[in-house]
């Protein structure tokens, strides 16, 4: 049954690749306007995790829904009200900044009067105006990020799905990104972010620790730490996780 409270539901979500199992059984709930963490190493399962949510793969097993959406049925429908981002900047090299924005805005459907007025609010927001006619392959790393940002989010969805968003990325313009998503989930926008940084998951509302294709732990980081009895969330990971493989 789905609840219109939450954003992105998903009940034992499960994925396999023949005999082995990238997720396992994962269910928690995403609230609308919530900034909420996908924390864990590389290899614990939140890209796959993602993956079955924005429909580029189909779960082995469970259910879930995004903006409403049956992520098994409505994949189409999903695509249209989200916004994704991967860890590797889908970005064309050889096109400028302003080329992968218009190419991006006609995946989403969006008029050529919609991508102009849209822009502009972009260009302004994240500082990309300066480099709008600049090959991608020819910008630094930190705005390769926003550009990438910029196309995700440049139809307005409701819910961003942030995959790894800062790997690589020097700490001020990480920092400098969270001030964007912070202004994101302000205007109402859900944001599902998957980290291994450990500072990244204390800027979330609430954080999951995945493991092994398991979700140990869920809770706001504040709680988290009470929980265990832990200063920092890195203590708090660490201790799970070593738990998790006794």
């Amino acid at each position: 049954m789905h609840n219109n409270n939450f954003a992105v539901e998903a009940h034992d979500l499960t994925r396999k690749f023949g005999e082995f199992t990238a997720v396992d059984k994962v269910s928690f709930n995403v609230g609308r306007g919530e900034v909420f963490g996908f924390l864990g190493a590389n290899g614990a399962g939140k890209s796959t995790t993602i993956h079955m949510l924005t429909g580029i793969l189909t779960p082995s097993g469970g259910t879930g829904t995004v903006a409403g959406y049956d992520i098994i049925r409505e994949q189409e429908k999903i695509r249209q009200n989200i916004g994704y981002m991967s860890q590797k900047f889908s970005l064309y090299e050889d096109l400028t900044v302003e080329e992968n924005l218009s190419f991006y805005g006609g995946v989403y459907g969006m008029s050529s009067q919609e991508m102009r007025r849209e822009r502009k609010h972009l260009y302004n927001r994240l500082g990309l105006g300066e480099i709008s006619t600049r090959l991608v392959r020819s910008i630094p790393l930190g705005w390769k990020q926003r550009t990438s940002l910029a196309c995700a989010i440049q139809h307005s969805p409701q819910i961003l799905f942030l995959d790894e968003p800062t790997g690589g990325v020097d700490p001020v313009n990480r920092r400098a990104f969270w001030d964007i998503i912070y202004d994101l989930s302000e205007q109402g926008v859900t944001v599902f972010v998957t980290t291994h940084y450990m500072d990244e998951a204390e800027y979330c509302e609430r954080i999951s620790i995945m493991h092994s294709g398991v979700l140990l732990t869920i809770g706001s980081p504040t709680e988290l730490k009470k929980r265990h009895g832990m200063k920092t969330i890195e203590d708090v990971f660490v201790t799970i996780v070593r738990n998790a493989d006794v």
